[in-house]
């Protein structure tokens, strides 16, 4: 935030001097923070570094080895620069020694060819520096409130990270520790270019300190986490930094430091405070997946940010899989969330286990999506089989609930791979309601085929037919249960489902012969059908099953 003493050179006030470098010239980017006119040539003693010296030379050593001696203990003292004003001890050219001993230190020594009024030159470099402090009290402000008010409202990590690309004026990439990319703003560059190899370019740029300046490839990189527990870099590409190796990175970029540092903070507590709730890793591939479903990205933005999260899609064989856990009773609200989210977690948990790649993330409020990403050396059916043998075992030993898995058919392009995912989604909502694995292929998860009527039906859901044709079987019977508190469609489900077995059916009603009997008399006359008749019978079953996916 300090002007440089190429910054100060430029000042009118210096330039009426005609100010010549004579050495040092590759190191004039260094700060000013104060300038100190003195003719002691011990004046080193009283310094703290960063002033820019300004010396009519008339007490300077005459000696070789004094002359040194004073350009070494101003360069210790880390000293900005040192001016030097013709007219009083030298009037041409400085000594040899002078010159020499400040090239070799790499301290800026510029002659003053024409008398200048020091205190004109001190009140102007002066004026710069109080204001680059204000400036700099202005810009902290601003900083703080900005990531405050983010952290107060719980923003998403892609929130923080698109509010430090625009108060950086740069590309801004948050990784976690596998140098996955997590989140990311382009600040208006090419995503392909700026994500490009991503993992192998980040594991070469190891800064050290918890920040750091990267000069060979221009990244300010910073942890993120919290109590010892790193869980991610936040890195700033094409960072200002400085010309020269002894200037600090904080001093050369000190506002983008403080920014992405501030960012950083954010990041850690926001993951504190929502520990309870989805990882990180899941939130992204939740993005992804809702992207992929709702048209809300472009084939190309999904390809690239799956990508760089380790992800291929590109080339690959895709398949969608759909999970959903059966469970007898309707969970409370936030009970629900925890067991989403331990359920996704098992799910990725199951993905790791059998080394398969997928995109894994939550769906809606009750399934999980996987989008799987196969070679084309892997064998589909051995890694979905692998995949569903782990999970259940997974769900069995954290208790969780029996889940249901289905699979659509694999697809060749990115573009696709909706396609695979709304049919798994189908064939899961239609196989909720049969049971365990009844028809799920090897008992391991279901397909289309294995769904028959009732993944027929289901895809014909929102067809008005449809509809109109359970209202016609089964409205009577509905408005009659509805009327009277009775629960006479769930015996016609019970009858049905026993193959048409009174006693059977009875039995699995919990009801003596007769009472079901007399429910079933009463279904008959409210519907006005015989349930001897098989065709009645079916008629009645498919609407039934219609029924559950016009609910669904």
């Amino acid at each position: 935030m300090f002007p440089t003493v190429a910054r100060v050179l430029d000042l009118d006030v210096v330039t009426r001097g005609l100010p010549e470098v004579v050495a040092g010239r590759e190191h004039l980017e260094r700060p000013v923070r104060w300038v100190h006119v003195s003719e002691l040539p011990d004046v080193a003693g009283v310094l703290q570094g960063g002033e820019l010296i300004l010396t009519t030379g008339i007490a300077l050593p005459e000696h070789r080895d004094g002359l040194a001696q004073y350009v070494r203990e101003l360069a210790e003292v880390g000293v900005a620069g040192l001016v030097v004003e013709f007219g009083r001890r030298y009037f041409d050219n400085l000594p040899r020694a002078l010159v020499h001993a400040a090239e070799q230190r790499g301290l800026p020594l510029i002659v003053l060819r024409r008398e200048l009024r020091f205190v004109a030159v001190t009140e102007a470099v002066h004026a710069l520096v109080v204001n680059a402090q204000l400036e700099e009290l202005r810009s902290s402000e601003e900083i703080h409130q900005t990531f405050n008010e983010l952290a107060v409202e719980g923003a998403e990590p892609v929130e923080v990270v698109q509010q430090v690309s625009r108060m950086a004026g740069a590309p801004v990439v948050l990784e976690n520790l596998s140098h996955q990319v997590l989140a990311y703003d382009t600040a208006g560059q090419n995503a392909q270019v700026l994500l490009a190899g991503w993992e192998s370019r980040s594991r070469g740029v190891r800064p050290k300190g918890r920040t750091g300046h990267d000069p060979r490839t221009g990244w300010l990189v910073t942890s993120v986490g919290a109590r010892g527990h790193d869980w991610g870099r936040l890195v700033l590409l094409g960072a200002p930094s400085s010309a020269q190796e002894d200037v600090a990175p904080a001093e050369a970029s000190h506002r983008h430091t403080m920014l992405l540092e501030r960012a950083a903070a954010t990041l850690a507590l926001n993951r504190l405070l929502v520990r309870d709730r989805e990882s990180l890793e899941r939130q992204t591939h939740r993005t992804l997946l809702s992207g992929i479903l709702t048209h809300a990205l472009t084939v190309s933005d999904v390809a690239l940010r799956a990508s760089a999260l380790g992800v291929p899609l590109e080339g690959r064989r895709l398949v969608g899989v759909v999970l959903r856990q059966r469970r007898g009773t309707t969970p409370a609200a936030l009970e629900a969330q925890a067991r989403l989210r331990d359920f996704t977690e098992t799910a990725a948990a199951a993905v790791r286990e059998k080394r398969l790649t997928a995109l894994v993330g939550a769906l809606d409020d009750e399934a999980v999506g996987l989008l799987v990403s196969l070679g084309p050396r892997d064998d589909e059916h051995a890694a979905l089989d692998g995949f569903a043998s782990s999970l259940r075992r997974l769900v069995l030993e954290a208790e969780q609930p029996e889940p249901v898995i289905a699979v659509g058919s694999s697809v060749g392009a990115v573009r696709d791979a909706r396609r695979t995912l709304v049919e798994a989604t189908q064939v899961a909502d239609a196989a909720l309601h049969d049971a365990p694995a009844s028809g799920a292929r090897s008992a391991s998860y279901y397909r289309l085929p294995d769904v028959r009527l009732r993944g027929l039906l289901h895809l014909l859901r929102d067809d008005a037919r449809l509809q109109t044709y359970v209202e016609r079987e089964l409205g009577p019977l509905l408005a009659y249960d509805a009327e009277h508190g009775s629960q006479l469609i769930q015996m016609l489900r019970i009858y049905l489902e026993q193959g048409r077995n009174k006693s059977a059916a009875a039995d699995a009603a919990h009801l003596s012969r007769p009472s079901f009997y007399d429910r079933l008399h009463k279904v008959e006359r409210v519907l006005g059908v015989d349930l001897d008749q098989v065709e009645s019978c079916l008629s009645l079953h498919v609407a039934l099953l219609a029924l559950d996916a016009v609910r669904r």
